[in-house]
């Protein structure tokens, strides 16, 4: 037993299925994430990773590692790079929630979008493989890979909006008139269904992303937890929305960086590069899609902050630092509201 992981409970189950885990496995509990606690296992034979939910009383299709198991199986065989799944456990009571085993993939992983160790071209060059890779997302086709009915057809932002401003009341701890104020304005401005439908990860950034140790290609795309089918500029704009914020270790944005003297492309140059990849030849009201991604971040970090609060998150510190910021979510969401 490493933390709130029973290893023997887990070699149990697979009886056998996954060669290592019947002999000695060391464990190492990642400390990223605050979504579903993540563990490295290290057997004489190789490395997997497992995933589980978290503890405590969870909100209904909140951390579903059963979808993140399903999209990347189906993503094996596809030019979206995601590690070998192998193994889900829906039985809760093997080791307390449902998990997944998938095989641990070496890389590099930047959680700073400044890329502060990199030289200028390889920052345009992992800048430009992160463009890539999410349009490489968008461009599968959900029937090709059975994903056909991974997501319902129709009206995205619509149930989008609708689905998170359940989740946001249902973990509010406290009045935030900003958050008032971004809901009625999405829901008095959402466009009209294009007919756009494509795979969507939910939560595309820099550091969900594994790149090649010696290299600048993503060699693994992680946390699908909130992936379905939908609208790909939320994907595109969750980008946006990130580098909004300031850089640091909390906001891991790029607010007020020179990006032109570091080699980062700006928010009009990544935007360009994604829509010359998909044939598109530009993208009207993006202040839209900005917005919206703002408040889907605040509520999911209003989420944590109640998990941290009741003691459910993985990390209850970090959890109340990142509750802090959903009031400046809110304020630059309606800030985007005012673009075109």
């Amino acid at each position: 037993m490493t933390d709130d992981l029973d290893v023997t409970a887990v070699a149990r189950w697979v009886d056998g299925r996954l060669p290592g885990l019947e002999g000695k496995v060391q464990v190492h509990r990642f400390a990223v994430g605050q979504s579903n606690p993540t563990f490295r296992l290290d057997t004489d034979t190789g490395s997997y990773v497992l995933r589980r939910k978290p503890g405590g009383v969870l909100l209904k299709s909140a951390h579903a590692v059963e979808r993140e198991f399903a999209v990347q199986t189906a993503l094996w065989d596809t030019a979206v790079p995601v590690p070998k799944m192998h193994l889900l456990c829906e039985d809760a009571s093997v080791i307390g929630a449902p998990f997944y085993l998938m095989d641990h993939v070496a890389g590099r992983s930047f959680d700073d979008p400044r890329l502060p160790d990199q030289s200028p071209n390889a920052r345009a060059a992992i800048m430009d493989a992160m463009n890539a890779t999410l349009a490489a997302i968008h461009a599968v086709d959900p029937v090709t890979v059975g994903l056909s009915d991974y997501g319902p057809g129709g009206d995205y932002y619509g149930r989008q909006i609708g689905r998170w401003v359940k989740q946001y009341r249902a973990t509010a701890t406290e009045d935030i008139p900003e958050m008032e104020n971004l809901i009625a304005w999405l829901h008095a401005n959402t466009p009209p269904d294009d007919g756009r439908r494509t795979l969507v990860h939910g939560d595309y950034r820099i550091d969900n992303l594994l790149f090649a140790p010696n290299g600048t290609d993503v060699v693994a795309v992680l946390d699908w937890e909130l992936s379905t089918l939908g609208h790909p500029f939320a994907d595109l704009a969750a980008v946006i929305m990130q580098w909004r914020m300031p850089p640091g270790a909390d906001g891991r944005g790029l607010a007020g960086v020179d990006r032109a003297a570091l080699g980062l492309p700006s928010d009009a140059d990544f935007v360009a590069a994604y829509c010359r990849r998909m044939g598109i030849a530009r993208i009207d009201g993006f202040g839209f899609y900005i917005a919206f991604c703002f408040f889907r971040m605040g509520a999911i970090l209003q989420g944590v902050k109640k998990r941290g609060l009741e003691g459910n998150a993985s990390n209850p510190e970090k959890a109340a630092k990142l509750g802090a910021y959903v009031p400046l979510f809110a304020q630059h969401g309606l800030r985007a509201s005012r673009e075109d």
